[in-house]
């Protein structure tokens, strides 16, 4: 896959059906804390709009996406925005759509003046800490044995980055 290949575009009301697809096939312990969503679900609603997410297309087919929105309703915290889902297609995972996709969306938040973003990671989810990594995210806090999943206790980790400069 090259780069010129990958598209990623705001989502349309239309992605839904695909985008809970690509979450139902993608879907394991490994990066989620509540059961596996409903073929029937819906994506997007008043508290979860299209806008706040941005998808990724390879040759017209939805590969991924990613959910940005800002970290609190607070006027003092609306400088920082939060990564409140990624998903790429399993048979996609490791060519660059998820760097794609979380370098987009800082693209984003900055453009909406952020100047930090920030996310939540399970600890035992070490592609996805290696992939923020790689895209400058840091360890700004563990919250140790914060979810029991599938029998296992599981550290949440939060991470952060600089967006000014």
């Amino acid at each position: 896959m090259s780069h010129d290949d990958l598209m990623i575009r705001p989502a349309y009301a239309t992605d839904g059906p695909p985008l809970i697809a690509l979450d139902r096939a993608g879907w394991s312990w490994l990066s989620e804390v509540t059961p596996q969503r409903a073929e029937d679900a819906v994506m997007f609603n008043e508290q979860c709009p299209a806008e706040d997410f941005l998808v990724a297309e390879l040759a017209g087919r939805v590969v991924g996406y990613i959910r940005q929105v800002p970290a609190t309703p607070l006027a003092s915290n609306k400088h920082v925005r939060q990564i409140r889902g990624l998903q790429v297609s399993t048979d996609v995972r490791g060519r660059g759509v998820g760097q794609a996709l979380v370098e987009a969306a800082c693209l984003a938040a900055r453009a909406q003046d952020a100047r930090r973003i920030s996310l939540r990671v399970l600890g035992h989810n070490v592609p996805a800490r290696q992939l923020y990594e790689r895209c400058g995210f840091r360890v700004e806090g563990v919250l140790p044995e914060e979810f029991l999943l599938d029998g296992v206790y599981v550290d949440d980790i939060l991470m952060g980055r600089r967006l000014d400069g």
